[in-house]
């Protein structure tokens, strides 16, 4: 694919690269070397012969191998002819992670119409510039100027985040890895000069290691494309998005962020709507959604079935879904009656069911066979294991998630925050069941889960 070069290259060279911890290209360098990058690594820079033992050239023009991707990082005033020098060299991909372009004012301005002049007239595929760039997960290659050490990298997984942000791209990476989140490929793209969201949407597409994309975005590259490529890609990968800058003082912190015009709220809002987008409100949110779509397929309806042994739990949950829209229906006869004649007259049987503080782990097993294996009534289910109970173990993580299988319905977990209950939460998304630690955040889950079935017609 046309854009495969800068995920998967077979050659890079670094510009201005050094081992001057003070310069950032040190760590780009380091970065590729410890993450067991296998393609060449080329240093360029005419004041040092070489660079992490790896031979240092002057120019672009000096090497003799073919170029498959350069990665910028020198002061903007001298990117235009490192541009001409790529041109002369045959070098068809460039990221430019060099401020001082268009986010600077008039003048970088003007120097980013004059990079983007060669790269047309070239045929240059440009990320950035103002950027981070990309890391992509399956072949190790990243152009990444933060340490591994600070920020976490995670494991391999199927979600794949665009962000012209590079801030929250890698606060985003680093709260994935704490959260035990697989990420494929994370994009950030600055300025957005030429590769931008909608092509990166076209291309994550076809992408085999991306089931799941994030989109944080604060304009918009080609309104028309964006709508085209997103309509087409949510109708087999969902896409979730957290916009920016949708009020007045947030426009004008995009201008000054990216050098772009955020533009009006209302019609991000309706071309999210029509291209089958779920948009989102705010960074927890963002998280969230990624994670519950990543783990589970889309709700069929929007009955609920809530279970849990903490009365007080059950009834926030309830109230929650009330209000987000989702339907707590009371429990089937059918239901009732299998449930009355295995559990005690105190058990709580209406939705939500609540087995109460005296229940086990095997009665979580007994109840979601009975509403959700044995019974189609409920498309989804939110499961509360309080884990306090002495006569509750780490055994019930196994019980439900049997049962989630054999459901073939969407679960989500909300297990309340401890040293002892995030060993459970572990062990349930080991398993494929996302945790979230409170009522709110699991009721929010469920609802993308079942906007997402509702927009793709389940």
């Amino acid at each position: 694919m046309a854009l495969d070069k800068f995920f998967n290259p077979e050659s890079v060279a670094v510009i201005g690269a050094t081992e001057d911890p003070k310069n950032i290209t040190s760590m780009i360098m380091k970065n590729l070397i410890e993450m067991g990058f296998e393609g060449r690594l080329v240093p360029v820079n005419p004041h040092h012969d070489e660079v992490f033992g790896h031979k240092c050239y002057p120019s672009l023009l000096e090497i003799k191998e073919k170029i498959d991707l350069t990665v910028i990082s020198i002061p903007a005033r001298f990117v235009p002819e490192v541009l001409r020098q790529q041109a002369t060299c045959g070098i068809k991909n460039a990221i430019v992670v060099s401020g001082g372009f268009a986010e600077s004012g008039y003048k970088g301005a003007i120097l980013e119409e004059e990079v983007m002049k060669i790269c047309k007239e070239e045929g240059i595929r440009l990320m950035g510039p103002n950027c981070i760039g990309v890391l992509d997960n399956y072949s190790n290659f990243s152009s990444s100027f933060l340490p591994w050490t600070k920020v976490k990298r995670p494991a391999k997984g199927n979600l794949s985040i665009l962000s012209q942000s590079g801030s929250f791209a890698i606060c985003v990476l680093d709260m994935l890895s704490e959260e035990g989140m697989g990420v494929s490929k994370v994009i950030n793209y600055g300025n957005r000069a030429d590769v931008g969201e909608s092509e990166m949407i076209e291309y994550l597409t076809d992408d085999d290691s991306t089931h799941v994309i994030g989109i944080y975005m604060e304009s918009v590259d080609d309104g028309r494309r964006f709508i085209d490529a997103s309509s087409s890609c949510s109708k087999s990968k969902p896409i979730v998005a957290l916009k920016v800058g949708r009020r007045d003082s947030g426009i004008e912190a995009v201008k000054s962020h990216t050098g772009t015009i955020a533009g009006k709220y209302e019609i991000y809002k309706a071309a999210f709507k029509k291209s089958g987008i779920v948009e989102v409100n705010g960074f927890t949110e963002f998280l969230d959604a990624c994670k519950v779509l990543s783990m589970q397929k889309p709700a069929k309806g929007e009955k609920i079935l809530v279970l849990t042994n903490g009365g007080g739990f059950g009834v926030a949950t309830s109230d929650m879904c009330s209000d987000t829209g989702l339907d707590v229906a009371n429990t089937p006869e059918s239901v009732r009656k299998v449930l009355s004649e295995k559990f005690p007259g105190y058990f709580i049987l209406s939705n939500p069911i609540d087995l109460t503080g005296s229940s086990g782990d095997e009665d979580y097993g007994i109840a979601m066979k009975a509403a959700l294996v044995d019974n189609d009534f409920f498309d989804a289910a939110i499961i509360i294991p309080l884990m306090p109970p002495e006569t509750m173990t780490e055994g019930v993580v196994e019980i439900i998630s049997q049962m989630a299988r054999e459901s073939g319905k969407p679960v989500v977990i909300c297990v309340a925050s401890g040293v002892y209950t995030g060993g459970v939460k572990t062990k349930f998304e080991e398993k494929g069941l996302p945790v979230f630690p409170t009522p709110e955040r699991c009721v929010k889950a469920m609802s993308v889960l079942v906007e997402r079935g509702r927009m793709n017609g389940c």
